[in-house]
């Protein structure tokens, strides 16, 4: 049975994605400084997550999640004992997310849906509870698998029209959080440039080629190196008010969170003053 209903995550409306793996209690806490209540860590992390722990230790509120811990690098049986050492330790703070990568990147991706099935199934006998859980989701029947045997989807390089469809597959129970790609430059093409360098990996993955074709884009928009209103779709850029508005429509759509990927470098140099050029628009209080 799933108990997430009666305990929605609360990770408040904007949280920071980083690909880095994991995160230093440093910049935790800086993420936190500037008001963000919490950060998203993809690059598919270790089973271990012993980066979890320093990093909560730094911080007060903030709220660490996986997006995601990839099925076929990271066994069951390590993630649940991570995940039950963190919880002991920061009741409440973690969030696990949890996906099947893509077919592209792993020879053993057989029957992906039967093996997320098979991972959740393990996670339940090692008492991981559903509430503290979300899955990697795009289609129709992963979603509604996110809303059965977990607290809900974290979609990846989606737009809100994305969104809106997820929010009325699931109901209103269920925890939508989003991931959005951001570039701070009024300049176009330069967003687009630095918009392509990151998004032209995907459009080889059929996962989301699949994903924006149910979403209405063409043949022509997902060939490589990718459409100028695909790119606009799933990367804001401008002002900061402009991509704060982008931003905003997820919520309008019905998510719950929005967890913002800054393009152009994720060194503390590059992402922290962007995330603090944000922050003023996005309505978020700085730690004082």
């Amino acid at each position: 049975m799933n108990d997430a209903a009666a305990h929605k995550p609360d990770l408040g409306r904007y949280g920071a994605w980083l690909p880095t793996r994991s995160i230093t209690p440093e910049l935790a806490a800086k993420i936190e400084a500037l008001g963000y209540s919490a950060a998203w860590v993809g690059g598919s992390p270790d089973a271990e997550l012993a980066w979890v722990e320093p990093a909560l230790a730094q911080t007060d509120s903030l709220q660490l999640a996986t997006g995601i811990v990839n099925i076929w690098t990271a066994a069951a049986a390590p993630v649940a004992a991570s995940f039950k050492r963190i919880e002991n330790a920061y009741p409440g703070r973690f969030l696990l997310g949890i996906g099947v990568g893509h077919p592209e990147h792993t020879q053993e991706y057989a029957k992906p849906y039967a093996a997320l099935v098979g991972y959740l199934d393990a996670l339940d006998e090692a008492l991981v509870p559903t509430s503290r859980r979300v899955l990697a989701a795009l289609g129709p029947k992963v979603l509604a698998l996110s809303a059965q045997r977990s607290a809900g989807a974290h979609p990846y390089l989606t737009t809100p029209e994305h969104t809106a469809r997820a929010r009325e597959q699931l109901g209103n129970s269920v925890f939508l959080a989003p991931e959005h790609k951001v570039v701070l430059t009024t300049d176009r093409e330069k967003a687009r440039e630095a918009g392509r360098q990151l998004v032209g990996h995907y459009l080889g993955l059929s996962n989301y080629v699949n994903n924006w074709l149910r979403l209405g884009f063409t043949e022509n928009d997902v060939r490589a190196p990718g459409s100028d209103r695909l790119i606009d779709a799933v990367v804001a850029y401008g002002t900061p008010e402009a991509i704060v508005k982008r931003l905003g429509e997820h919520l309008d759509a019905g998510a719950d969170h929005v967890a913002i990927q800054v393009l152009g470098g994720y060194d503390e140099a590059t992402l922290l003053p962007a995330l603090k050029e944000l922050a003023g628009p996005l309505g978020l209080t700085p730690a004082s």
